[in-house]
């Protein structure tokens, strides 16, 4: 469990997750350090004292300074998936920080909990076999992290545990949009949503909010916890056509305008083997440990974000 005074290192803290991980971790009595390339949003009103620092964490010593004298690092710095097949970036950022990490931790540079942002896309198979099913670059470099943390909790140098987590959505200001995001914004907008292959394909979705509660609970189970990887989803993956008629109506319903239509084609030349793959999270382990489950419905969810959205249009007209 986190105590008063620990030192959290935050990786990534200006991305989707990290940016709300940070906040809701401003609101605990802690020592809180947000490390990102791009300077991370400062957290309103912080109980936690916290230090802001901009930093590319491929350069040499970069890593080793981000994480000095951390007892908890929370490592959410990742190159995007869809990229990530540009192998020398991706392997660099997805697989070689935390390389880095372990070898900063071996070096003699403290024990600290570490806890990894891994993906749901490599299924529940044991972390020593190889998942069954269509992997990407990402989701192959992603295991690799994975197991590279998992080696460095058996040798004693640090103590990890990795979330698996599904695709996350909600609105975050100024960070990239995910799919539900994007979508939303088309519908504001009065475009059809397009949908690759025939909407069947299903995806475990949870909203940010339900993600960052997840990561508070394992900092307080981390004991429990350590040594091995943790599902984090809904455990009801919804066919992706639902989802974007879902955000269609939804954005109807707040605009009392006419639903934009959904339609199918077919997939871009740059589409991955994972984009025909159903994900289905049961996070029973993870709630039989931390208690946590996902409290928003994906209706509740789009309508959060949906509102986020139209609040942020409103007060960019206002602006003008």
């Amino acid at each position: 469990m986190v105590e008063t005074r620990t030192r959290v290192a935050v990786l990534g803290a200006s991305g989707f997750i990290g940016t709300a991980v940070s906040r809701a971790l401003a609101r605990r009595p802690i020592r809180l350090r947000l490390v990102s390339r791009r300077p991370p949003p400062v957290p309103y009103d912080p109980v936690a004292d916290v230090e802001i620092r901009s930093a590319d964490l491929t350069r040499p010593g970069a890593l080793a300074a981000a994480v000095s004298d951390a007892d908890v690092v929370i490592h959410l710095a990742a190159h995007s998936w869809r990229a990530a097949d540009e192998a020398t970036v991706g392997e660099r950022v997805n697989v070689g920080l935390v390389r880095d990490l372990v070898s900063v931790c071996r070096a003699g540079r403290g024990n600290p909990f570490v806890v990894f942002a891994g993906t749901g896309l490599n299924g529940d198979d044991h972390i020593d076999r190889v998942p069954s099913g269509p992997r990407s670059a990402y989701c192959t470099q992603k295991l690799t992290a994975e197991r590279t943390l998992e080696l460095a909790t058996r040798d004693g140098v640090l103590r990890a545990v990795t979330l698996r987590l599904p695709p996350v959505f909600g609105y975050e200001p100024g960070t990239r949009p995910n799919i539900v995001e994007t979508m939303a914004r088309k519908a504001l907008d009065g475009d059809d949503l397009t949908l690759w292959n025939d909407g069947t394909v299903r995806r475990d979705l949870v909203h940010v909010d339900d993600v960052t509660a997840a990561f508070m609970d394992t900092l307080d189970h981390l004991d429990a916890l350590t040594g091995t990887y943790w599902p984090v989803g809904t455990g009801r993956g919804a066919p992706l056509g639902k989802v974007f008629a879902e955000i269609a109506q939804v954005v109807a319903d707040l605009t009392d305008q006419p639903a934009v239509a959904v339609t199918c084609v077919p997939p871009p030349a740059n589409s991955l083997s994972t984009d025909r793959l159903d994900v289905d999270i049961d996070p029973a382990r993870f709630h039989a440990v931390t208690g946590w489950r996902p409290r928003l419905s994906l209706r509740d969810g789009v309508i959060s974000t949906v509102a986020a959205l139209t609040g942020e249009l409103v007060e960019t007209a206002g602006a003008r």
